[in-house]
């Protein structure tokens, strides 16, 4: 593993910049708590010139033919690909997560670009009939002008590419602001962006706390889009300034995804899906299994099936090929974990399994936690509604439909669910009756590039992914045409 560290400037209109205070911040590995890069602790100078550039350039960007654009983001996209180790090497050592996880994260990031350049030629509007003699009604989609995308810390790189690849085939140009914890792997998109062709000012990457410098970003008249993946608190803060001047918010916030296990449920597939969605990423998936609800018929035989594999989940290196999960992002991160699995014991739960570090040498550093499950659990308890975005389970035992939907329902979240049953009549019931923006049925979580990432309630607003995420990033103008007969 190299011990190499990453010193990034301000990425502003195709330049590496200083940093208009000269100060920066250092990106810690939470596998062992080493430095492994520095980036710009900027400031609100910096994010001015970053929206100038952008704005600038977006103009031009603009009269590009959409198939030229997208030719162009292909080509971006290749060169990702081609620096997938790389570029995975640097998302492990940054966020903790496995270097295959890492390795398939460059991928979705490809993935959402080529999915989107696929669009260049789909950028379609209407003719409308008048009501008046002579006249025609022409619907057309154009950009949005200047989209300002803040990503979360737990996939940094997918969520850039994910917003990067729409922005910029529908003719918008873009100011990247990654989170403290993990930006390191999204500055290494801007020599690749100058190697694919794309003219400077398109996309801009620059850093800052998102109390001045994002904050500066969201409230800029120059900015029309505010896309945005985090916390739902931070996602309120950010709707609420973007409101100054009404720009458009598309918002992919916080999830408390319930995971449904039915009586007539196939156990080993729901037991395996149970896992992975749970301690995917170290349970830091917005979509992840955050409360499972297993039905008394059959909860005996899934528990003693599932403690069975929990225990053999591998804690350790991410970059070892035979762990199943590594570290937690940060020490608040890892704090807040001892803190939910106390209350739960407090409130009446019992700690089945983990709950604590790992014991051993290599331990001892970083932000290391167990899988834990939590049994005993009541509807009522704090861990049952308080998303934890880490690798803890509650488990609750259910007895019929109406109770668990409700329980289900029970929640400020909408996001994501999980439904394993084989009743066609039960399915189609959930369908109607779960408040959930996306809902997985037979199988875990993970969305498709095709779909439509879209929460409900307090998980968010606008939606990402497929022909309705890519409309929004478009602007619809109206053109009333009158000739003469």
């Amino acid at each position: 593993m190299s011990k190499e560290v990453l010193n990034f400037k301000q990425f502003i209109n195709g330049q590496w910049l200083e940093p208009s205070n000269r100060e920066y911040v250092e990106v810690f590995n939470p596998s062992d708590d080493s430095i492994v890069g520095k980036v710009p602790d900027g400031n609100e100078a910096d994010a001015q010139k970053a929206l100038e550039a952008a704005a600038a350039a977006q103009k031009e960007w603009a009269k590009v033919p959409a198939k030229k654009r997208g030719e162009i983001m292909v080509r971006f996209a290749d060169l990702i690909m081609a620096n997938q180790e790389e570029i995975a090497t640097v998302l492990t050592k940054e966020q903790g997560k496995l270097f295959s996880v890492a390795k398939f994260e460059v991928e979705a990031a490809v993935n959402f670009i080529k999915y989107t350049s696929e669009w260049a030629r789909r950028i379609e509007g209407d003719i409308i009939p008048s009501d008046n003699e002579n006249e025609q009604i022409w619907i057309q989609k154009v950009p949005r002008g200047v989209v300002v995308a803040i990503t979360a810390w737990n996939f940094p790189f997918a969520l850039a590419g994910r917003k990067i690849g729409p922005a910029l085939v529908a003719g918008n140009a873009i100011v990247v602001k990654p989170t403290a914890e993990t930006p390191l792997s999204t500055f290494l998109l801007a020599e690749l962006s100058i190697q694919a062709g794309i003219p400077a000012g398109l996309i801009n990457i620059i850093n800052g706390p998102g109390r001045t410098v994002g904050d500066y970003l969201v409230r800029n008249p120059l900015t029309n889009m505010v896309t945005m993946t985090g916390s739902t608190p931070a996602g309120q803060a950010i709707f609420k300034a973007a409101s100054d001047n009404l720009a458009h918010v598309q918002l992919e916030l916080g999830g408390k995804a319930p995971f449904i296990a039915f009586e007539d449920a196939d156990i080993d597939a729901a037991v395996d899906a149970a896992l992975n969605s749970r301690f995917d990423n170290c349970g830091q998936v917005c979509t992840c299994n955050e409360r499972m609800y297993v039905h008394q018929d059959i909860y005996d035989e899934f528990m003693e099936k599932f403690m069975a594999q929990v225990k053999n989940y591998k804690v350790g290196d991410p970059f070892d090929p035979t762990s199943n999960m590594g570290p937690k992002v940060n020490k608040s991160e890892l704090e807040h974990m001892h803190e939910l699995v106390a209350k739960s014991i407090a409130e009446g739960a019992t700690l089945a399994y983990g709950g604590k570090r790992p014991e051993g040498a290599q331990f001892e550093k970083g932000n290391w936690f167990m899988p834990t499950v939590l049994t005993n659990v009541t509807q009522d308890m704090t861990i049952v509604h308080e998303e934890s975005f880490g690798p803890i389970l509650p488990v609750i035992k259910f007895k019929d439909f109406d109770e668990v939907v409700k329980n289900a329902n029970d929640c400020e979240f909408g996001l994501a669910a999980m439904v394993f049953t084989n009743d066609m009549n039960r399915i189609m019931r959930l369908n109607r009756e779960l408040d959930f923006g996306e809902i997985y049925v037979n199988r875990p979580h993970g969305e498709s590039v095709q779909g439509f990432h879209n929460g409900y309630k307090m998980s968010g607003t606008g939606g990402e992914d497929g022909k309705y995420g890519f409309e929004q990033y478009l602007e619809k103008k109206t053109f009333y045409v009158r000739f003469k007969g």
